[in-house]
């Protein structure tokens, strides 16, 4: 059993749960989401407590444990591609005594004596996505992202769209089939246009160049990704067949050939002494590049020496990343003032005396939330050190206490938005604060987009481009306002024929049809999903008895907790919201949900498990059980009735035959839920 420590008091138990919970948290963000609230500083702390307290404590070691994999599982949207081989993360050294205690575990493991040089590979470290091409007999076949290292996202038809990959290896006798491994990326001259564009079109802007990347590739549009210009760096090979490699420089080598570009910064060092000296050398060298390069990848250039050391669960024990530490200066806070992002969070930033750092001028340093300004004790007045680890914009890393006069002022977050002056929350359990403006003029284009979505109200052909000009006309202020535009507003718009405004008027019109669980998942009310927008029209009805509900009365709805049931009433208490609903009554937008009859609902209590990649999406799978009357769940056990498994369906599949539970392929299901009408 683990030991609680005598001097602090530590349960590391405990300390060891929390920081499984809260380094999975910021995986979800940052690899699903794309919405990291940490700095990659912050993380590596996190994980290298967590890395300590477990090799320190085996015991406390588990399975879901972020050190036993790579990070988090892909997204749903797209198609999902096995990796046939895993794609490993690295384990990071940030000083050069933990480069010479990695070279001592090569040698050590290789059995070479002391006084050895091993020959290293060391590349410059690119902030950016990475990502894996699969060419067959030459041709690119699939592209995919790394995912959980295991299961990435298909994202084939958007890094086609990249020129500095090539479509056909430019080499003779290609092999049968290989990966090709690398990082995509943005230029600062790149990222720095878009971020003007998205700034000229109301758009929020992205934080970094590795963020910007990350949302482009991962575009469902492809013609999206296509007018990013993102670049790629090959540096790797997953499975091969045909063709071998002695050193990892070959490999490079032959990428080179095969018409990639290799980034010309990587040489071959023999020596642990001579990789520092590269690494040492680059980092002043870094800030002339096009690129954010973040470290240095060292590597065992031997491919036998590769395969004999082998890998722990997580990294290659042949790889390190060297990671720089990040520029600091100190400066005064004048004034911390509060951003509203595109979902209404609120961020508080600095406001400071300018400041160079990384070799640019900056006047504005995230504090990422109300929990980091008190953490920190950060006062208006106060002197404090900022860094700019690959960041846009800054953020305080600790306050110069010493240096207080006493006439510092304490900050605390406002209790209305400054943008449209609804009530600011910070919903029970979460970090980040919220407007709840229903037309927040900073996250209108966010909310209009997700009301048209084609789960909600399916409005067809209203994308960014087309909600962001209505916004700036003030012709639409909330989603209610898209059914007041007529079509002489819409013909004032660039880019809008007779036609495709009538298609898009008539998409409008057709939106007014729609499941009240449709119109109640659009809304945009944090924490309903689709299948809880399901529950809540099942349950009251039509949207006047939603909207009449007590915290207390949608608390006791099934499958309601508190916390949906606060999120919901607090939505409903607004008077930009009641404005709203209004409007959208006014117009004719008010369905009622359908009163099925028992007979309707003939799967009635049964549950469901879906597992594996479906061809239809997941949601729209478990809508057509909800129905039907039955429910999913995420987990499989003695209850569940009906277990349907896609493609790779891993552990729940092999868990429901243990249970004896029924299982049915995509097919079977179709056949199911076909034979009582859905």
């Amino acid at each position: 059993m683990a030991r609680r420590s005598s001097k602090t008091g530590v349960d590391f138990a405990v300390r060891a749960a929390e920081l499984r919970k809260e380094i999975e948290r910021h995986n979800y963000l940052y690899y699903v989401l794309d919405q990291p609230e940490i700095s990659d500083a912050e993380y590596d702390r996190l994980f290298r407590e967590l890395v300590a307290l477990e090799t320190e404590h085996p015991e406390l070691v588990t399975p879901d444990s972020p050190t036993q994999r790579v990070g988090a599982p892909p997204l749903e949207e797209f198609g999902t591609v096995r990796h046939r081989e895993p794609m490993l993360s690295l384990g990071n050294a940030f000083e050069a005594d933990e480069l010479w205690a990695f070279d001592a575990r090569v040698k050590r493991i290789l059995e070479l004596a002391d006084d050895t040089d091993v020959d290293y590979v060391c590349e410059p470290k690119i902030d950016g996505i990475a990502c894996t091409l699969t060419y067959e007999n030459g041709a690119l076949v699939t592209g995919a992202t790394r995912g959980d290292g295991t299961t990435g996202e298909d994202i084939t038809t958007n890094l086609r769209t990249i020129k500095s990959i090539p479509l056909r290896l430019r080499v003779d006798d290609p092999p049968a089939l290989i990966e090709i491994r690398g990082e995509v990326y943005l230029s600062f001259a790149e990222f720095q246009r878009i971020n003007r564009e998205r700034e000229e079109q109301g758009e929020p802007l992205f934080a970094n160049p590795r963020n910007a990347a990350a949302g482009s590739v991962r575009q469902l549009d492809s013609r999206i990704t296509a007018g990013r210009r993102l670049d790629f760096f090959a540096y790797a090979l997953g499975q091969v067949e045909g063709r071998v490699f002695e050193r990892h420089w070959g490999v490079l080598e032959f990428l080179r050939e095969a018409g990639f570009r290799v980034n010309p910064g990587s040489e071959v060092r023999s020596g642990m002494a001579a990789v520092i000296e590269y690494c040492e050398e680059s980092e002043p060298r870094r800030r002339d590049l096009d690129y954010a390069m973040d470290g240095v990848v060292v590597k065992v250039d031997s491919t036998a020496r590769q395969r004999t050391l082998g890998q722990v669960s997580r990294s290659p024990r042949w790889a390190i990343a060297y990671k720089y530490a990040p520029e600091q200066a100190t400066t005064v806070v004048r004034a911390i003032g509060i951003g509203i992002g595109r979902t209404g969070a609120v961020t508080p930033i600095a406001v400071m005396d300018p400041v160079e750092v990384s070799g640019s001028t900056v006047q504005h340093a995230t504090l990422h939330n109300e929990d980091q300004v008190r953490r920190l004790g950060v006062k208006i007045g106060d002197t404090v050190i900022i860094q700019k680890a690959g960041e846009v914009i800054p953020e305080v890393v600790s306050v110069v206490t010493e240096r207080r006069s006493g006439n510092e002022i304490e900050w605390s977050m406002p209790k209305t938005c400054p943008v449209c002056g609804a009530e600011i929350i910070r919903p029970p359990g979460e970090a980040v604060a919220r407007c709840t403006g229903v037309a927040c003029s900073a996250q209108i284009n966010g909310r209009i987009q997700h009301f048209a979505s084609r789960g909600a109200m399916d409005i067809d052909g209203l994308g960014p481009a087309i909600a962001n000009q209505l916004i700036e006309r003030g012709l639409v202020r909330d989603p209610a306002d898209l059914y007041y535009v007529k079509k002489e507003n819409l013909l004032d718009l660039e880019r809008m024929a007779d036609k495709s405004a009538s298609n898009l008027l008539a998409a409008i019109e057709a939106s007014k049809r729609r499941p009240l669980s449709r119109l109640i998942y659009g809304l945009g009310i944090r924490h309903v999903g689709d299948h809880v927008a399901d529950v809540l029209a099942e349950h009251f009805g039509s949207l006047e008895r939603l909207c009449a509900a007590t915290e207390e009365e949608l608390s006791e709805v099934p499958e309601i907790g508190p916390v949906i049931a606060a999120s919901a009433a607090a939505f409903f208490r607004q008077e930009q919201a009641a404005s709203m609903l209004k409007k959208l009554a006014d117009v004719g937008v008010r369905p009622e949900a359908p009163a099925a009859p028992a007979g309707d609902r003939p799967l009635e209590g049964k549950t469901f498990v879906f597992t594996g990649a479906l061809s239809m999406p997941r949601a729209e799978a478990e809508r057509i059980i909800a129905r039907l009357g039955a429910r999913a769940t995420s987990s499989v056990s003695k209850t569940t009735d009906y277990v349907v498994v896609g493609e790779d369906p891993g552990s729940k599949y092999d868990k429901a035959k243990k249970l004896g539970i029924t299982i049915l392929d995509e097919q079977q299901f179709r056949d199911l839920v076909e034979r009582y009408g859905a």
